[in-house]
């Protein structure tokens, strides 16, 4: 089509206006893309620790087992607990060398009796935690409670601290490329006048002066948005076995493949709308 070789033809002859349009949009989907990678990495952790057993009881060493199974009933009578499970002291050391198989090391020296007995509690409802909780803190059986809610209460604080910050950052920059793309576009109209002026007198029409300006809008959105992707990605998949080995299994990564190109998607989407809206506001304001 014409009117894409007229915008081809601009991008050619302002190379530094076009890679500085291209710049601030590769940083603004840059960012969107490490945002939706946080978001959607914390999400996971949350409900991987969600999935697991809520609250964690240890026995003392001296606990008899007579006491362990009153207390199991005493709690199953409450009618919060959705389920429970025993951990005797031998269970914990096969869990114990099975998450340590690799250091011979720390094999040696953990025994049996090192390691507490302990219930896994989960309850029907999360709000039912604290008072499980609190009556397992009062057992003169048990020497200590881990409550994973607390866990899970600090990681959700952090998530949705992290989305409100992301939000704002990338609203601010989607400001910044719909300004300084339009500034862009607006001096290629203004250096062009001459060429419009003539198009008016030949009986062209509005949308056809527009929408080169409009084309080329969104040419930069789209560039921005690909290779903002492309290096969010990169980054991702090079940095994924040194996040793994923090993660120490959490099943976060690797991303999916479907959820990258889902991303990608999104962001061609978005880069469209903000190549429209900057593109559109430059001619309304050089085109009256």
């Amino acid at each position: 089509m014409k009117f894409l070789k007229t915008t081809t033809r601009n991008v050619r002859r302002s190379p530094y206006q076009a890679l500085a349009a291209i710049l601030i949009m590769t940083l603004t989907f840059l960012v969107i893309s490490f945002f939706a990678f946080l978001v959607v990495g914390s999400s996971q952790v949350i409900n991987y620790f969600e999935s697991k057993p809520q609250v964690t009881a240890f026995f003392k060493d001296d606990a008899k087992q007579s006491d362990i199974t009153a207390l199991k009933s005493q709690l199953m009578n409450t009618g919060k607990i959705s389920s429970i499970k025993f951990v005797s002291k031998d269970d914990a050391l096969n869990i114990y060398r099975q998450q340590n198989k690799n250091d011979p090391l720390l094999l040696d020296l953990v025994t049996a009796d090192v390691l507490p007995a302990s219930f896994e509690i989960s309850t029907v409802r999360l709000e039912d935690l604290g008072s499980i909780s609190d009556m397992l803190k009062k057992s003169a059986i048990v020497s200590d409670v881990i409550y994973q809610q607390d866990v899970v209460s600090t990681l959700t604080a952090w998530t949705d601290a992290i989305r409100q910050i992301g939000l704002g950052l990338i609203a601010l920059l989607s400001l910044v490329s719909i300004f300084i793309m339009a500034t862009i576009i607006g001096m290629k109209i203004s250096q062009k006048k001459e060429d419009i002026e003539i198009m008016r007198l030949i009986g062209a029409t509005a949308w056809y002066i527009r929408l080169p300006f409009i084309t080329e809008g969104v040419f930069y959105g789209l560039v921005g948005a690909a290779i903002g992707w492309l290096i969010a990605t990169s980054s991702l998949l090079w940095a994924t076995p040194f996040l793994e080995s923090f993660l120490k299994g959490i099943p976060v990564l690797p991303a999916s493949t479907e959820g990258l190109l889902l991303l990608l998607g999104t962001e061609v989407l978005l880069a469209i709308i903000l190549g429209i809206i900057s593109s559109f506001i430059a001619v309304l304001r050089y085109l009256k």
